[in-house]
């Protein structure tokens, strides 16, 4: 049965947007020492994080995100009704782990490096429905760590080719609460499944970049919006290469990108950093810059319409191993101030 909340094919508009109430981001070494470095939360001087593995450094950066984002709004975690969250981890164990920590309700889903959208999304249709008032949703990515997961350990020094991307050491969680006078979600578009055929796993940009535009474009279309409506268009971690790929895709489609269009991938690090060759990739990319400079610019007053369109590459070592093409997802988010 059609609902007044359905837009289009694939879009959702909310009778009552959620707030975005409050945010946290903790990044890496590296990550801190990019040029939105001063925007975060926190910087890590080491990936460890006190730990004795990547994997549970990550659960780590994780949770205290999750909890910094919590006190930044001035809640109690008995304030969150829930949390979703997700990671790149098999079986999502950074998240498994952390709720394991905070005793909160979890959600744990998974998108790849589209989770955060993901979790922005099942949030604010919990909050539109009247079935939760207020709940976190966070994710993450450890460069170690998803390095020994999903390609080669880090200790062999395998040289990666101009195409691949440098996993984000990073954590982003929001606060979401459907009486807060902060930053609103008012549309969110659900990603299809867009599969080019592309096998190399040292080249997610080139399989999530016709995602991404797939997504954009249904969202326009279902908004019957030009992609002028918003101030900033930003993409999650296409890089270097898959960015100029959905530029492209978007040009031929008459959407022209304009200078509004970014990518967290390409401006999480300096390029010219060490190893970082294409850009930044994993969960903890577009949710860091998501919940550092994104939302900061939003709530200073820099942009007021902002389409967050956070990508994934659905991949798994199985399936690599197996000579599977890599599936890409994008899912849109709509934020208004």
């Amino acid at each position: 049965m059609p609902t007044n909340k359905k837009k289009g094919s694939q879009t959702v508009v909310f009778n009552k947007p959620p707030g975005i109430a409050s945010w946290a981001s903790i990044v890496g070494p590296k990550e801190g020492k990019g040029p939105w470095g001063s925007y975060f939360d926190w910087r890590l001087n080491d990936y460890l994080f006190g730990e004795e593995t990547w994997e549970k450094a990550e659960s780590k950066l994780l949770r205290e995100t999750i909890k910094l984002a919590i006190s930044k709004g001035n809640y109690q975690e008995s304030d969150m009704e829930l949390l979703i969250a997700g990671d790149l981890l098999n079986q999502t164990i950074a998240s498994n782990f952390a709720a394991r920590e905070l005793s909160l309700p979890l959600l744990g889903i998974f998108g790849a490096c589209s989770t955060i959208a993901e979790g922005l999304i099942i949030g604010s249709m919990l909050i539109d429905g009247d079935c939760i008032q207020r709940l976190v949703t966070a994710s993450s990515s450890h460069h170690y760590a998803a390095e020994r997961q999903f390609r080669l350990p880090t200790e062999q020094g395998t040289q990666p080719p101009p195409t691949a991307q440098w996993t984000a050491t990073a954590a982003g969680a929001v606060v979401l609460d459907g009486l807060s006078a902060g930053p609103k979600i008012t549309a969110v578009t659900i990603g299809k499944v867009v599969d080019m055929g592309i096998t190399d796993a040292a080249d997610m940009g080139s399989a999530m970049a016709p995602a991404a535009v797939d997504s954009i474009k249904q969202h326009l279309q279902d908004m019957q919006r030009p992609l002028s409506y918003y101030e900033l268009v930003v993409t999650g971690d296409l890089g270097n290469m898959g960015k100029t790929i959905a530029e492209k895709l978007l040009s031929q489609a008459g959407i022209e990108p304009y200078s509004n269009y970014e990518d967290c991938g390409v401006s999480l690090f300096d390029l010219e950093q060490s190893g970082i060759n294409s850009g930044a990739s994993g969960c903890g990319c577009s949710a860091s810059m998501l919940c550092g400079p994104l939302l900061k610019k939003i709530t200073d007053g820099d942009i007021h319409k902002l389409l967050f369109v956070a990508t994934g590459a659905l991949m798994s070592p199985i399936s690599s191993w197996q000579g599977e093409s890599i599936p890409g997802i994008a899912h849109a988010v709509a934020i208004e101030y």
